[in-house]
């Protein structure tokens, strides 16, 4: 079942000053074929036109971390790749790019780590493996950091944060430790990573 746009739209208005932050995480864990990510992303898109539509380097970095900062989880593989291709092709049109550009090939690349097949539920993938998620940073002058973290340690800390919990002292230091620390890559890193996806 698809929720229609006039919905989507209702519901992202609810959430409105994160739906509109260019660096806001959203976690769609039925991402379908992406109705829900394909809006959050172009909202992101329209802040960061106003934001830095005057400069073309600005713009380009920053609708890549608008489009970095977008998860999807989904069971079928032909919703996957459909999703993939839709958020590539609004982020595409949005910067006016080729197929052959470094920020097609960077989005294809981060869009490959960020909307995974798999089940929110059980928090694995296909494959039967934890489902983890690259949280990307822009850390200004062209270039990104990428940390993964799992997502079923992420949403396993909630439940010490509640109050009254044996756990709501412990500190989130211990929680939210990254598996894995990537260097720092510019856009044609990425580009060249995700030229093989």
């Amino acid at each position: 079942m698809f929720t229609p746009e006039w919905m989507v739209d209702a519901m992202l208005d609810l959430v409105e000053g994160e739906a509109d932050r260019i660096d806001a995480r959203f976690l769609e864990p039925a991402c379908g074929s992406g109705n829900f990510l394909v809006r959050v992303l172009q909202r992101k898109l329209a802040a960061v036109e106003i934001k830095f539509g005057k400069s073309n380097f600005e713009k380009r970095h920053y609708a890549l971390l608008g489009l970095m900062c977008v998860y999807g989880i989904e069971l079928l593989a032909d919703n996957v790749e459909e999703c993939r291709a839709n958020m590539l092709a609004i982020f595409a049109d949005y910067l006016n790019l080729g197929p052959d550009d470094d920020a097609t090939h960077a989005a294809a690349h981060v869009l490959s780590v960020n909307i995974l097949q798999g089940d929110a539920l059980t928090m694995q993938t296909t494959a039967g493996t934890p489902i983890t998620f690259a949280e990307w940073g822009y850390l200004g002058k062209g270039k990104f950091q990428r940390r993964d973290f799992r997502l079923d340690v992420l949403t396993g800390s909630s439940a010490f944060s509640a109050e009254g919990s044996l756990f709501a002292g412990l500190g989130t230091h211990e929680i939210f430790t990254p598996t894995k620390t990537y260097s720092a890559v510019t856009m044609r890193d990425l580009a060249t990573q995700g030229a093989a996806v």
